[in-house]
Order: structure tokens, then C-alpha cells, then sequence
């Protein structure tokens, strides 16, 4: 039985090296002379303007970013509702590997929130889980090549969400805009305004997946445009910059929301009271002295 094992095991490392260096031999025989139907210089432009390529959305053009984004948000709920519906109810004392899974990820995030903040942890808590799964999502997305076809009529792979500067705005504000609403209810308008002394926050968090996602997309871009380096290395490419931004991003957009909550509802120290007319007359007094 292990020879056998082994002799198969031999057969198929043999078979793949050779469909290898057959694809290789290809690519160097037959592939490095075609032509490309737009530049390098062209398809990184619209990856980053996004002036071209736009999709039809109830009759108006708008940018690929914006059904990549519905499409992950309607899968999301989709599913949180099935786990509600289905899933939840059925859970036992020995966790099984979807119960574990959850739980995992829902003491993460809470754990996170409750080490940082002093109040509303529940919320805060549900914010950053809800947050840190969709940039997760949205992040992945992109490795299914889900195809469109835009408003001229070409077929045209779906972005992730976040890789455009809109997607990464309304994210940046929206955390911003839970930290300073924490801040208001919980300290009054003192707590908004030292909220509001950090008005460079909603920009740098959303510049900050803006520009991680950006790159994995362009780097992708550029391995996919060549057709040298278009078979193999993609799957590497792709996967490695995507899973490693996703998981990077939701890290530390979770981690700046949970602190700067944890900073905006945290109660203002009460000064000291100052020294009463008396003590300060018998202090100078004994400083005559």
C-alpha cells in the first residue's frame, strides 16, 4: 500500500512539473509577441480614476466599485440572516466548527472593544466585528473575478469595494462619525470637541485602505497585463497581497476605532479643588518664617 502511495505520489509531482514546463515553453514560444487590446499605462489609469469602464446602475454610469460593494453587502446580510435563523438557535455547549468559528471571531472583536473602552462596549464592540468583516469581505472579493459588463459593453472584473477612494471615504467616515457621536452622548459637547481636535482621523483611516488596497489591485494588475508572467504566479500573487491585506486592514482599522472610541467616552478628570484663602495665607506665613 505505501509503494503504491508513493509510486502515485511520483506520477503526479512528474505529470505537473511537465504541465509546467509545457505552459512555460508556451508562453515563451507563442505568448510574448500578442498584442494587447489596452496599455499597462491605460488599465493602471482606470484602476485608479476609474474614467473608463463604468457600469450601467439604474441608468446611470457609475464606477465598479459601487456593484462590488452591493453585491458583498447583500451576501453579508444574507448570510448573518441564515446564521440567525438557522444556525444560532442550534448551538450546544460543545461548540461545533462553525459555532467555534463565530465564537472566535465575536471574543475577538469584544475582547478588543473591552480592553479600550470604558463605556457602551456592547456597542462599540458590534461596530468594529461589523466593520472588520466587511473589509474582510470586500477585500476577498476580489479573488472570485466576478465579471460585469460596463456601460460600452465590455466584459469587465468587478474590483474590491475599498479600492476605490469612495468606498475607503465612507468607511473612514462612518468610524468617525461613531467616535464622535460616543464622544457627544457620553461627555457632552467637551467630548465631541476633543473628538473634533483630531479632524485628520476620517482621512487618514480611509487614505490608510485606500492605498493598501490600491496596491494589491495594481500589483495584480501589472502580474495579469503580462502574459510572461500570467500563468502560475497570479495564483500566488493574488492570493498572498489579498488575503494579507484583508487581514492586515481589518486589524488596524478595528484596533484605530476601538482606541479612539475608547479615548472619546472616557470621562473628563475632575481638577483639584483649589487650596481654600487659609491654607494659602498660613503656607506664606510659614514661608516668611
Amino acid at each position: 500500500m505505501k509503494k503504491d502511495r508513493k509510486v502515485r505520489l511520483r506520477v503526479f509531482l512528474i505529470v505537473w512539473i511537465v504541465l509546467i514546463v509545457g505552459l512555460l515553453a508556451a508562453v515563451l514560444i507563442v505568448g510574448l509577441g500578442r498584442g494587447e487590446n489596452e496599455s499597462i499605462r491605460e488599465a493602471m489609469r482606470d484602476l485608479v480614476l476609474h474614467d473608463r469602464n463604468k457600469i450601467s446602475f439604474f441608468g446611470l454610469k457609475v464606477n465598479p466599485a459601487v456593484g462590488s460593494a452591493y453585491i458583498v453587502t447583500a451576501v453579508l446580510l444574507i448570510a448573518a440572516l441564515l446564521i440567525r435563523i438557522f444556525a444560532i438557535p442550534r448551538f450546544k455547549t460543545v461548540p461545533g466548527k462553525l459555532q467555534a468559528v463565530i465564537e472566535k471571531a465575536v471574543d475577538f472583536f469584544g475582547g478588543m472593544a473591552s480592553e479600550r473602552a470604558s463605556r457602551w462596549v456592547t456597542f462599540v464592540s458590534a461596530y468594529i466585528f461589523s466593520a472588520g468583516v466587511y473589509i474582510f469581505f470586500s477585500t476577498v472579493f476580489e479573488l472570485f473575478g466576478i465579471q460585469a459588463l460596463s456601460a460600452e459593453s465590455r466584459s469587465i472584473t468587478l474590483p474590491a469595494p475599498l479600492a476605490d477612494i469612495n468606498g475607503a471615504l465612507a468607511m473612514g467616515v462612518l468610524s468617525f462619525v461613531v467616535i464622535l457621536g460616543a464622544g457627544l452622548f457620553s461627555n457632552g459637547p467637551k467630548g465631541a470637541l476633543r473628538v473634533l481636535k483630531d479632524f485628520s482621523l476620517p482621512i487618514s483611516m480611509s487614505f490608510r485602505l485606500y492605498g493598501a488596497l490600491l496596491s494589491g489591485l495594481l500589483v495584480s494588475e501589472l502580474v495579469y497585463h503580462y502574459v510572461a508572467l500570467s500563468f502560475v504566479l497570479p495564483v500566488i500573487v493574488g492570493v498572498l497581497f489579498t488575503l494579507l491585506h484583508a487581514i492586515i486592514q481589518t486589524y488596524v482599522l478595528t484596533v484605530l476605532v476601538s482606541i479612539f472610541y475608547g479615548e472619546a467616552v472616557e470621562p473628563f478628570k475632575k481638577k483639584n479643588k483649589k487650596r481654600s484663602r487659609k491654607n494659602l495665607e498660613s503656607e506664606s506665613e510659614g514661608v516668611k518664617e
